[in-house]
């Protein structure tokens, strides 16, 4: 990429999922529900022009829906999103919560499993047509085992691949972004990485509409640096978007508000996207951040404006980083002083 000297005004997007009611599988919920579709009228206000979505948020109940059913409900969702000038960024096909998807959906050993997945995904497109979407995000949460032997791991690459092909021939307009996550529900994931997903990418029948979506979190469980992740998929022109958030340590998903845990490693994020152009062809910055449990409050937002200004925070920091100064101490091998310099910047301290 040769991005222009012009700077890049950022767009930014959340799911509705990101304002819940407090649940997690330890205690009740803390928090009042607020519907989905009230939710869309916050986005402006808060500062968000693009809205991530599942199938089931933009046409609930779609598995006992009829073809017509599902149409009229996203035309519906349309006209909403219209009246409050919002931009579906991405539809993905819930492919978790079914009982026929416990031991994966595109990689279950059951035959009509698959079908019950493909045949998902097939509305989940339509969907995305309907509301004027090109992007499938792929979360491939139960594409994975919880005993190794339980699957043969190259039927299930085969069957992955064979399903995304499946998804570009359905509809020759739209593009696959991979969100991948090394675990969590399943305890190893076939696509654990980046890598793993713009290998799929490569490999399917039109390389050019598959991409990847990085979760910052995602790559910290992995154990890997979230921005060298993006580094690694912007050198190959296939990010098609990002989950930002931090993480505590290898524990549990936790989609802590961006910066939150590891400040350094989100200046570092915001630097990689910044310097090679991300967002100038319309991207989003996507969010995917869960407030505190014990958070009062109905509906809360603070996490989602607090987790966009720590991003234009460091936005500034990164535009404000001398590069001439930075590229001095890397041609002087003096990385203790580019330490130093880059910890003191970030502090505000001279």
């Amino acid at each position: 990429m040769n991005p222009s000297t012009t700077p890049t005004e950022y767009r930014f997007s959340f799911g509705p999922w990101n304002m819940s009611e407090g649940a997690d599988p330890f205690g009740p919920d803390t928090r009042a529900v607020f519907p989905h579709e009230k939710k869309y009228a916050l986005y402006r206000p808060l500062g968000f022009e693009g809205v991530q979505l599942h199938d089931d948020d933009a046409v609930p109940g779609l598995d006992d829906l009829t073809a017509a059913q599902i149409e009229r409900q996203a035309s519906q969702l349309k006209s909403v999103l219209a009246n409050e000038g919002l931009t579906p960024e991405f539809v993905a096909p819930r492919l978790w919560f079914s009982e026929r998807t416990i031991d994966g959906a595109y990689t279950s050993n059951s035959q009509s499993d698959r079908a019950y997945a493909w045949d998902r995904t097939k509305k989940c497109i339509d969907i995305a047509r309907s509301i004027d979407c090109n992007a499938i995000v792929l979360w491939l949460s139960r594409e994975g085992t919880y005993i190794r032997e339980a699957k043969d791991a190259k039927v299930a690459y085969d069957r992955l691949l064979e399903s995304i092909n499946q998804m570009l021939d359905y509809d020759p307009t739209i593009e696959i972004w991979i969100e991948p996550k090394p675990n969590e529900p399943a305890d190893q994931a076939y696509v654990p990485t980046i890598g793993h997903a713009i290998a799929l990418a490569y490999a399917s029948n039109a390389p050019k509409r598959v991409k990847g979506l990085i979760e910052s979190a995602h790559a910290m469980l992995a154990g890997l640096d979230a921005s060298d992740e993006m580094a690694f998929a912007l050198a190959h022109d296939k990010l098609g978007s990002v989950h930002l958030n931090d993480q505590n340590g290898l524990k549990f998903d936790e989609d802590k508000n961006f910066g939150s845990a590891n400040l350094r490693g989100a200046f570092n994020q915001v630097r990689v996207l910044e310097e090679n152009g991300y967002g100038r062809r319309g991207e989003f910055i996507g969010l995917d951040v869960k407030t505190m449990r014990t958070q009062r409050g109905c509906p809360v937002t603070e996490h989602l404006s607090n987790s966009r200004t720590m991003f234009l925070h460091l936005v500034d920091k990164v535009r404000s980083l001398d590069p001439k100064l930075v590229q001095q101490f890397r041609d002087a091998r003096d990385y203790e002083a580019l330490e130093i310099h880059i910890l003191k910047h970030l502090l505000g301290v001279g």
